[in-house]
């Protein structure tokens, strides 16, 4: 008998406000062979998360075994003492039921994971129309300080120049036409 033929991997990245969250939960919605990678971290949960559900929450002893170990697909120390990553072994617990792991990661994790898979994964850059429209985005939610829109803006302008390391770019001007292109590209590389 044959084995589960193993999953593949889709990497989405985006400057925060693009949109990248949305694509990832309908897409997620309309092909069941989905599952999210759930990440680690270092930090503390907040009311209402679960270890194993939203994060797996680990100690920062922990994480820097882990790296050194080298559990980890992609990580990093997002501040001091504060770690962020993937582990390996979630990512083969999800392909090894034959599932398609669904990765929604910052740009230099998502340009990571692509290096380590190449063929295997598909790394999907999801861009906002403009800066202008981003700025505007980040002020709708209700939920920024014009400071930390300040910040969340500079490190778009940032991000937005690693959209060449991603193998497709979706801009998110119209939700509905952003969402079927995204279908529409995530079954074409599930189905070759």
């Amino acid at each position: 008998m044959e084995g589960v033929k193993k999953g593949k991997l889709l990497i989405f990245s985006a400057p925060s406000g693009a949109g990248k969250t949305t694509l990832v939960k309908y897409l997620m919605s309309e092909i069941s062979s989905l599952e999210f990678s759930i990440s680690a971290c270092s930090r503390n949960p907040r009311k209402g998360e679960t270890n194993g559900v939203d994060y797996y929450f680990l100690s920062v002893e922990e994480f820097q075994s882990k790296i050194n170990n080298n559990e980890f697909v992609e990580w990093e120390e997002v501040y001091a003492g504060m770690y962020y990553g993937t582990l390996m072994s979630e990512v083969e617990r999800i392909r090894n039921k034959g599932n398609h792991v669904v990765f929604d990661l910052d740009v230099k994790g998502g340009v990571n994971i692509k290096k380590i898979f190449g063929d295997e994964a598909l790394a999907v850059f999801v861009k906002p129309p403009s800066i202008e429209v981003l700025k505007q985005r980040l002020y709708d939610r209700g939920t920024e300080t014009e400071e930390s829109i300040k910040i969340r803006i500079e490190r778009a302008e940032f991000e937005l120049g690693f959209e060449k390391n991603f193998d497709i770019t979706i801009v998110n001007d119209n939700l509905k036409l952003a969402k079927e292109q995204a279908l529409e590209t995530i079954n074409n590389f599930l189905n070759n």
